[in-house]
């Protein structure tokens, strides 16, 4: 089979690698469509530590189970996949904190993944996709089910006026999650404009390059960084209302850090809250995905082959569009 291999940081090819074969408790899923996201862009440049190279990356996947010897699990079934790889052993796992394993692993971070035709996966990562949800949608469930965790993290307050920064694929994914919650109002900034009209018909209420521009002096309830730019995090530090919610849902590089405000911690009572990708959230982002409360057809704007991943990547890294996907069966 055909498959986008990482030889090393920096360099990579679309080579023939033998066919995967599924392990015990594991089936083969022929991939229809991938995700590009941030992490991808971090394994291409090696700035993931956990990878091991060389890597098949691809973790944002759905497709078409081809070989199955797993009960419940036959040739035909439509499935997203959960690249969550947990040990299922450590402390956190105890703890049902898989998300923060000792020894966290994911398809695609830490093992082959679907940026290729075919890739062999646990059968319980599998969830089945209703017939009439397009795949390419389907692939946007992994993104989904991360911020569906990250609502999980946010106090349930009704009527509560969030402020998120940024109108990528994940802010864009927050915005409409925000109106679904029960949001009184959200605003969107980014300093991309050709994002701001997008993140308008998505929900936002008001949308900005720099929220100095909203009227609201007393702050958010709910102040969310999709961006994980340092100067938005400390910007929207500075935004939350007394007795609110600041969330780090972006990814800052590791060694990145960001000034605060201790005494205003203390004194105004803001809670700070992070998100770490997926727990117990992939099966509800397939529902809400199957329902429509996410417009798949908006986020999705461009597709690309194997052979033509170099021209994906730059797409991403330009901030062209919004979600960049990889279909393997395309020439």
């Amino acid at each position: 089979m055909r498959a986008l291999v990482i030889e090393t940081p920096g360099r990579f090819s679309v080579t023939e690698v033998p066919d995967p074969a599924p392990g015990h408790g594991e089936v083969v899923v022929r991939v229809d469509a991938v995700g590009i996201c941030g992490t991808d862009v971090h394994i291409v440049d090696g700035e993931f530590p956990p990878t091991p190279y060389p890597i098949v990356p691809g973790h944002e996947f759905a497709g078409e189970i081809v070989a199955s010897e797993v009960a419940g699990w036959r040739a035909g079934d439509r499935v997203a996949v959960d690249p969550s790889l947990f040990c299922g052993a450590c402390h956190y796992c105890g703890l049902g904190r898989g998300n923060l394993c000792e020894r966290w692993g994911a398809i695609g971070d830490t093992v082959h993944g679907a940026m290729a035709e075919y890739v062999a996966v646990p059968a319980a990562n599998c969830y089945r996709l209703p017939d009439e949800l397009p795949m390419a949608h389907g692939a946007l469930v992994e993104p989904l089910s991360c911020a569906v965790h990250a609502f999980d993290r946010l106090p349930r307050t009704l009527g509560a006026h969030y402020l998120l920064y940024g109108a990528g694929t994940m802010g864009l994914l927050m915005t409409q999650l925000a109106r679904t919650a029960g949001a009184a109002s959200v605003s969107v900034v980014d300093v991309n404009t050709d994002r701001l009209p997008v993140a308008a018909r998505l929900g936002a209420d008001a949308v900005a390059v720099d929220a100095a521009e909203f009227e609201r002096p007393q702050g958010w309830e709910v102040v969310i960084d999709c961006t994980g730019v340092v100067a938005a995090i400390e910007d929207g530090l500075t935004r939350v209302r007394r007795g609110g919610t600041y969330q780090q849902f972006g990814v800052a590089p590791g060694t990145a850090t960001a000034a605060l405000s201790p005494f205003r911690l203390y004194n105004d009572e803001i809670t700070l809250v992070g998100s770490m990708a997926v727990l117990h959230s992939f099966g509800r982002a397939v529902e809400l995905m199957a329902t429509g409360a996410i417009d798949a057809d908006t986020m999705i704007t461009h597709t690309f082959g194997l052979n033509e991943f170099d021209e994906a990547l730059r797409t991403f890294r330009d901030g062209v569009g919004r979600k960049v996907q990889i279909r393997p069966g395309r020439a």
